[in-house]
């Protein structure tokens, strides 16, 4: 989400409880993304990339595998616990550590990039800057971006949504209107911005897939009980075998912002 102000009030957020679906039904940005990034001189061989919030490593992993140099942190254990067991299984080298992202955790001069995906909003701005100035090379790069779906475009994506409401009515993930700044409100003086795109890429799903994106959203597994979960699964397990076909796709914008920090 690009709008401040979208954290959920009254809602304690752990991502470590939806650790497992989170690695089974979000497996991050397609490899378009990827090949945009590396149009763009991120991703290289031998590059050094910390990736903030990285969850379960879906975008340190897949640097790892293009031979980049990566470490990744995250405050949630359990996140950081089944990063490490996927990278394992791919037989990837990974630096995966228990961090926030306001951590400076990592000698001076550690990284040529730093990436965030889907968590910038989550973060304490000036601080987590200070911490990548400290852990960056000199005018080293951040990479902000995106993976969100449309619920505006899609009836399958917005029917979800509002049974998400129901159960949970403080998230304010809903209703996203697809709109991503040319440049973002959070930006201050020494952040200049090299380069941005914007792209939109179906996403397939089965009923089963769609309903374990879902629970791991955060307006779902990383807030409600598990009892509430597993109702909410229910109930949309019923929507779904209503409105959608067997095998069906949901709109994405796909959106990345490419800054030097001075």
């Amino acid at each position: 989400m690009h709008r401040a102000g979208t954290i959920d009030p009254g809602r304690a957020i752990d991502w470590g409880r939806t650790a497992e679906d989170y690695a089974q039904h979000r497996a991050g940005p397609p490899t378009s993304f990827f090949r945009r990034l590396l149009d763009l001189g991120v991703g290289l061989q031998g590059q050094r990339i910390l990736d903030l919030a990285t969850g379960t490593g879906a975008l340190a992993r897949t640097f790892a595998a293009q031979g980049c140099r990566v470490a990744g942190t995250d405050i949630a254990a359990g996140q950081i616990e089944m990063a490490r067991r996927l990278a394992d299984t791919q037989g990837l080298q990974v630096d995966f550590r228990v961090a926030a992202a306001e951590q400076a955790v990592f000698p001076a001069g550690s990284f040529d990039v730093a990436t965030a995906s889907q968590c910038w909003l989550y973060f304490d701005v000036a601080r987590t800057l200070k911490a990548l100035r400290a852990q960056l090379v000199p005018q080293g790069l951040l990479v902000t971006s995106h993976f969100s779906w449309l619920p505006r475009e899609d009836p399958i994506a917005r029917a979800s949504e509002a049974l998400v409401l129901q159960f949970n009515p403080a998230w304010r993930g809903a209703d996203w209107s697809g709109e991503v700044p040319e440049l973002p409100e959070w930006v201050e003086p020494g952040v200049r911005l090299l380069s941005r795109f914007v792209y939109d890429e179906p996403v397939g799903f089965t009923r089963d897939g769609w309903r374990g994106r879902l629970r791991a959203c955060r307006g779902v597994g990383a807030t409600l009980t598990a009892a509430e979960v597993a109702d909410f699964d229910q109930a949309h397990a019923q929507l779904l075998d209503r409105i959608a076909p067997a095998r069906f796709f949901i709109p994405h914008r796909i959106d990345a912002h490419l800054f030097a920090l001075g």
